[in-house]
């Protein structure tokens, strides 16, 4: 019985350390989460409606702050409902089940690792707003509101939702074969990337596009916008770590070495090019070098950052200009050229640029740069692929039950005036 006993006792000290951090949330890890959820819902609300905002001309403002507001509301219904439970709960490869449909089990005491799981499912809602918001600015200035609602609800559960489960869910077919997005890359970046451009094609140009200049009506209110991006971004990044510990330290690092490298790099090549740096090149390159070093964040130390940042720089702004010059395909506001380029090329930097050198991070045991670029690469493509067929299906379909383009009248008279019937400037 003593040597019963005795064994309890060794077993139970052995285990204790561990059971209690599964029965009780880690404080600090919990204080950070909460404060990182609240920075990337900033980033929508109002910072990305801010940035897109400012770039419309005056007629459209109200519709764009409109459109990523509504998103916010609607998308969060969706995910209490079953989005969370699709994209989390465990499944099978390709999707999650619905064993956490209406949040059943999450409860005031269930963790998700070392945070309560309610704080966990509320970050990764943040992500699930933003993503289908960055795709407005792909058709602003001449959707309609219905139209657009329908069509990101529907994106959200075919396309979002399953790439979310293949990425960061244990059972998802992307993350058992070792496919690395820190922060969202493919789930963010590229998804949103390339719905935004199959979407500006489908839907068609602006009317006057190329030959009318569409400038931006109100660039403070883009630079605004632009600076609760960078600061949120934080969240975005650092948060992904799920825990207050030195990989979100060095995700923040990395991510501001990255914002700074593509602004700078933007700004100089702007210069270089048409001999006056632009406000708005500076923050579009920032942005660009946000969603490169995205998915890496987690895995690069400074100097890669730093590398990461100046590509993103460089290849978004020639990306840009390709885009809109060479394709004359009207992507309003940049969304394709800055994050699906960006992120796509951020996915492919982040087998080249994991540090092995700083703790806790390198490639994994067997893995060299070359096997990790492959699987970074079909990670990459099958998250375009997806994407773009699903967009694609899912705007035809919702155009035959409500048309997604205004009339040409409509779209010279504005959308705040024709959808909402308010003004968001003054005559």
């Amino acid at each position: 019985m003593k040597k019963q006993m005795s064994a309890l006792v060794a077993l139970a000290a052995l285990c204790g350390p561990a059971l209690a951090v599964a029965q009780e949330p880690d404080s600090g890890s919990t204080a950070w989460m909460l404060t990182a959820t609240a920075l990337v819902l900033m980033m929508t609300l109002p910072g990305l409606a801010l940035f897109y905002g400012g770039l419309v001309r005056s007629r459209n403002v109200l519709s764009v702050l409109m459109q990523c507001f509504a998103l916010c509301c609607v998308i969060s219904l969706i995910w209490v409902a079953f989005g969370y439970s699709l994209a989390f709960a465990e499944g099978n490869g390709l999707i999650g089940g619905l064993s956490k449909a209406w949040m059943r089990g999450v409860e005031l005491d269930s963790l998700s690792g070392a945070i309560p799981e309610t704080v966990f499912a509320m970050f990764q809602l943040t992500f699930a707003i933003i993503t289908p918001a960055l795709i407005v600015g792909g058709f602003a200035e001449r959707t309609r509101f219905a139209g657009m609602l329908l069509f990101s609800i529907l994106w959200l559960l075919v396309v979002y939702i399953p790439v979310a489960h293949w990425v960061w869910a244990a059972d998802g077919w992307l993350y058992a074969r070792g496919f690395r997005d820190f922060a969202g890359g493919a789930v963010v970046h590229v998804n949103a990337g390339i719905a935004a451009l199959v979407a500006a094609i489908v839907i068609g140009n602006r009317t006057g596009f190329p030959a009318t200049p569409m400038p931006p009506h109100n660039l403070t209110m883009t630079v605004i916008g632009a600076s609760l991006l960078w600061v949120g971004w934080f969240g975005f990044n650092a948060g992904s770590a799920v825990a207050a510990n030195g990989a979100a330290g060095m995700a923040l690092l990395v991510t501001h070495v990255g914002a700074a490298a593509g602004a700078t790099a933007w700004m100089t090549l702007e210069w270089i090019r048409f001999g006056k740096p632009s406000v708005l090149g500076i923050v579009t390159g920032m942005v660009a070098g946000l969603g490169t070093i995205t998915p890496a964040s987690g895995f690069v130390g400074p100097m890669g950052a730093l590398v990461i940042g100046l590509v993103a720089g460089v290849v978004c702004f020639f990306a840009t200009q390709f885009v809109k010059r060479k394709l004359k395909i009207d992507d309003s506001l940049d969304v394709f050229p800055v994050h699906g380029v960006g992120g796509f090329t951020g996915l492919l930097l982040t087998a080249v640029f994991s540090a092995a050198a700083v703790d806790g991070l390198g490639l994994p045991d067997g893995v060299g740069v070359g096997g990790q670029l492959v699987t970074q690469l079909i990670g990459a493509v099958a998250t375009l692929v997806w994407s773009g067929v699903g967009t694609f299906v899912i705007l035809k379909l919702v155009n035959l039950v409500s048309p997604l383009r205004v009339t040409t009248e409509q779209e010279n008279e504005g959308l705040d005036l024709v959808l909402h019937e308010e003004r968001g400037y003054s005559l």
